[in-house]
């Protein structure tokens, strides 16, 4: 297989205008006779399936929750990234670009980041006509606010509900063609398969979650935006619902994953309390604008914070980094964040902990004021925790959140599978190595209004008139092979429940695949994942029928692709013996204790594609080159 990404050719600044150019059209009257499928309704999905029916397509959107309104997309709390300079402070289309591919550790495609460096501009105004009430500044203009791994304040945001905000925007948008008869919405359904016929994307194959009932849907093109596979580690920031499975049952049919071990550790989480929880809690990155983080200077200090005077507290990322401070990058905070822990100076009942201080900026602006930037954070931290965010500082540490990874797609977002896209989260574009913060609301809004409506044109042009339903044998075949599955794990005559082996697997690669990676450390992950798979296999307990609404059976299905995808996740980290972003080898750093690239032999992005006997992968490289900005190693001194 070669990887072509086909980049436009000419100056970066103009790669996307030729693209547009000279992509191929379909004529409004022929746009009438072309069905898309879209599986996922959050920013990404919501967005293209929106735009697409406004341009005359026909759609079907599918989602697994009740309501589109519930995609993960709404746990986004901070904001959005766009290169609007509306404060004045230097920023530009360049210089965000410049941000993200460093941000990313060089590990992206140049052109694929500016163009979405480009289109952020015109997602501010896109939001703002369809009503996404975004802060505003005194005088009646958009306010912004900084995240990390900037000097400029680009960020959008509508309190700590951005993400909410521009889903509900996407989704009436949505809503609007669904009334035209323009898209159908199939809510609780999901996707388990892909159909491919002589080569190219015709359809999927899907299960009502309330029924139990497996049905066929054929269309001229099939776009996944399922999002991430962060919950591979069983906690994490994402909803419970989140899996990897389209995405994965995509790439069992052929389409690469690419950079499965690029995965985010996000800095701002409320700790682990105990060993049954089920999931974490994301705290903005936001709230690092103002809070400052510390522990104290003394191993083993379990005074309260407010009774550690200022000389005995370390606020480690102020002292590391003065040109950056609490706003680094997310891998870099993360990542510190767990030495001083490891060092005993961690806070909290477990000692895996930092506090975020709002002391100074309280006394600096005064409470109202940060109560109006973060007062429904604040009000969520304390109902989880019991703590009062105003009088003590919040205690925090990194979690799994985002992940880097996913499908393998060239610059019109299309897989290694004719007719099949992946955006958003979904495919592994944009980010490198590590996402800057606000970047994934970004990325999920340009794929889906303003990218994929014109590249997917393009190749549906070249297809006119090539029906295919759902009478085609190849549907049939792949039901059966649905159905086979299901019942496999339902005849297993085991004894353990679906949530004890995920807990396991997770519990795994945290500690073998999470923050710090090793050769050693992976080498134990490849030898324990088969046996915990086989195990899985032979002694899971999966109750009721796969005829009824089963959500033991749901997550049955969804965990056994997360130990084939973990397994993948540890082969792609041990293959990769550098550091980068949020990959961390432990052989492979500076005398400070920072990542170390090996650009020489590892500027590529690794495209994995499963071998045809299931047993293994071929790993293919698609180079990375840099023409405008410097491979340098990254310093947020």
């Amino acid at each position: 297989m070669v990887l072509d990404a086909r980049i436009p050719s000419g100056p970066i600044e103009k790669k996307w205008d030729r693209a547009r150019f000279e992509l191929k059209l379909v004529s409004p009257a022929n746009k009438r006779r072309f069905n898309v499928i879209i599986v996922g309704t959050g920013l990404a999905g919501a967005s293209a399936a929106a735009t697409l029916a406004e341009l005359g397509y026909n759609v079907k959107t599918f989602c697994f929750q009740d309501s589109p309104r519930r995609a993960h997309s709404i746990a986004a709390q901070g904001g959005i990234n766009a290169a609007k300079n509306y404060r004045n402070d230097g920023d530009s289309i360049f210089r965000l670009f410049y941000d993200t591919v460093k941000g990313g550790d060089f590990r992206s495609r140049e052109a694929n980041v500016y163009r979405l460096a480009q289109v952020s501009v015109e997602i501010i105004d896109q939001c703002v006509a369809q009503g996404v009430p975004f802060a505003r500044e005194y005088g009646g203009l958009l306010d912004n606010r900084s995240f990390g791994g900037a000097q400029v304040s680009r960020t959008f945001y509508a309190r700590g509900q951005t993400g909410q905000q521009l889903l509900l925007g996407a989704y009436q948008a949505m809503a609007r063609q669904v009334e035209a008869g323009k898209v159908q919405v199939f809510p609780r359904t999901e996707m388990l398969d892909l159909v491919v016929v002589d080569g190219r994307a015709r359809g999927v194959v899907v299960r009502d979650l309330v029924s139990g009932e497996v049905s066929s849907h054929a269309g001229d093109a099939v776009v996944l935006a399922t999002g991430g596979y962060g919950n591979a580690y069983y906690l994490s920031t994402n909803a419970k619902g989140s899996n990897v499975t389209a995405a994965w049952r995509a790439h069992r049919r052929g389409a690469c994953f690419a950079n499965p071990c690029f995965t985010q550790i996000h800095p701002t989480c409320i700790p682990v309390t105990g060993h049954y929880q089920s999931k974490l809690t994301l705290m903005s990155e936001s709230l690092r604008n103002d809070g400052r983080i510390w522990v104290p200077k003394t191993k083993g200090d379990k005074r309260p914070p407010n009774e550690i005077p200022e000389e005995e507290r370390d606020y480690y990322l102020e002292r590391r980094y003065p040109s950056f401070g609490n706003l680094v990058p997310r891998d870099v905070a993360s990542r510190n964040a767990k030495a001083v822990c490891d060092e005993g100076r961690g806070v909290g009942p477990t000692g895996l902990g930092v506090y975020l201080d709002f002391a100074d900026a309280i006394a600096r602006l005064g409470r109202e004021t940060i109560a109006e930037r973060y007062g429904n954070l604040f009000e969520m931290y304390e109902k989880i925790t019991g703590e009062d965010p105003y009088r003590v500082p919040m205690r925090i540490y990194p979690a799994v959140h985002y992940t880097m990874g996913g499908l393998w797609v060239d610059y019109n977002l299309m897989t290694t599978i004719p007719g099949l896209y992946a955006i958003g989260e979904c495919n592994f574009s944009d980010h490198g190595a590590n996402r800057l913060g606000a970047s994934a609301l970004m990325q999920g809004l340009a794929d889906g209004y303003f990218i994929l409506p014109y590249t997917i044109g393009d190749y549906l042009a070249q297809h006119l008139g090539e029906r295919v339903t759902t009478d085609h044998p190849a549907f049939a075949q792949v039901e059966s092979e649905v159905r086979e599955r299901y019942h496999k794990l339902l005849n297993a005559s085991g004894k353990r429940s679906v949530d004890s082996f995920h807990r396991e697997l997770g519990l795994l690669l945290w500690d073998h695949c999470g923050m710090e990676r090793s050769q050693k450390s992976l080498e134990t992950a490849l030898a324990k994942i088969p046996e915990l798979r086989q195990e899985y296999h032979d002694n899971v307990k999966v109750l009721g029928s796969a005829e009824s609404l089963n959500q033991s059976l749901e997550k049955a299905g969804r965990v056994a692709d997360f130990f084939e995808l973990a397994e993948l996740m540890c082969i792609d980290a041990l293959e990769r013996r550098e550091s980068c972003g949020a990959h961390f080898r432990i052989e492979s750093q500076t005398p400070e204790g920072e990542a170390k690239r090996d650009d020489e032999r590892y500027s590529y992005v690794a495209a994995w594609q499963r071998k045809e006997d299931g047993d293994g992968w071929t790993a293919h490289k698609e180079p990375l080159e840099f023409e405008y900005v410097q491979l340098t190693q990254r310093s947020y001194k």
